[in-house]
């Protein structure tokens, strides 16, 4: 209702389960979304063949646009370019991936040999502006949330090909990115958006709030920065 349309909307859907995760999104009320953000099946790590047949099957039945999303240090499993070059060709409800691995070989393979008007959205925020200055779509952000307006800069920057203005500002984010980061996602960023009062310092287990050294260096520049 916030957004009221304004801007897409993805809503992340994923399971290593596909039977269970088909169900799901046959299930689900979408109204109000333009595309699925489905990650890849974690823990059980299955084999290239098992990764497109699992998308193929979301995508045999999903009514929505899908956008994969590789995380592999989450996941375990990485979606090798060749299988996402054969999503894509095959379903064309698969309109793009979040590519998370923050390997800037992959993400240019993944750039270079894409079929037409495929996304290519990083999800590696150290990476992200780079990425796009080599001719990646966009970002989905983790820094963003907290540092909205300096964050979107830097990748307005990248959008236009400032890469000189580009590569000084996100020199100067990096170290801010990896405090972020220290001690888990989404544990830092919580930090950071309690320090500005939109939220209290609360996750659930196992995941668990910053150290207080780190939640003041968090603050710091934060409080700086907005």
């Amino acid at each position: 209702n916030a957004n009221n349309q304004r801007v897409p909307l993805l809503i992340g859907i994923g399971s290593n389960y596909t039977e269970s995760l088909v169900n799901y999104i046959k299930a689900s009320d979408l109204n109000g979304f333009s595309a699925i953000l489905s990650v890849s099946p974690y823990y059980n790590k299955p084999s290239q063949e098992g990764l497109y047949q699992h998308y193929a099957a979301i995508a045999k039945i999903s009514k929505m646009p899908i956008i994969l999303y590789n995380v592999p240090g989450r996941t375990s499993s990485n979606v090798n370019p060749k299988t996402v070059f054969r999503l894509a060709s095959d379903f064309k409800n698969i309109i793009g991936i979040k590519e998370a691995k923050g390997d800037m070989l992959q993400m240019k393979t993944l750039i270079k040999n894409r079929v037409k008007d495929f996304l290519i959205i990083s999800g590696d925020d150290e990476t992200a502006p780079i990425s796009i200055l080599n001719g990646a779509d966009g970002v989905i952000s983790v820094a963003a949330g907290c540092i909205p307006t300096l964050f979107s800069s830097i990748i307005n920057d990248a959008i236009c090909g400032k890469a000189s203005a580009t590569k000084n500002s996100l020199n100067n984010i990096k170290p801010f990115i990896k405090l972020l980061f220290d001690q888990g996602n989404p544990s830092g960023v919580k930090a950071a958006l309690s320090s500005l009062n939109l939220c209290e310092n609360k996750l659930r287990l196992p995941l668990t709030p910053v150290s207080n050294e780190l939640y003041l260096e968090i603050e710091k520049f934060v409080s700086k920065k907005n």
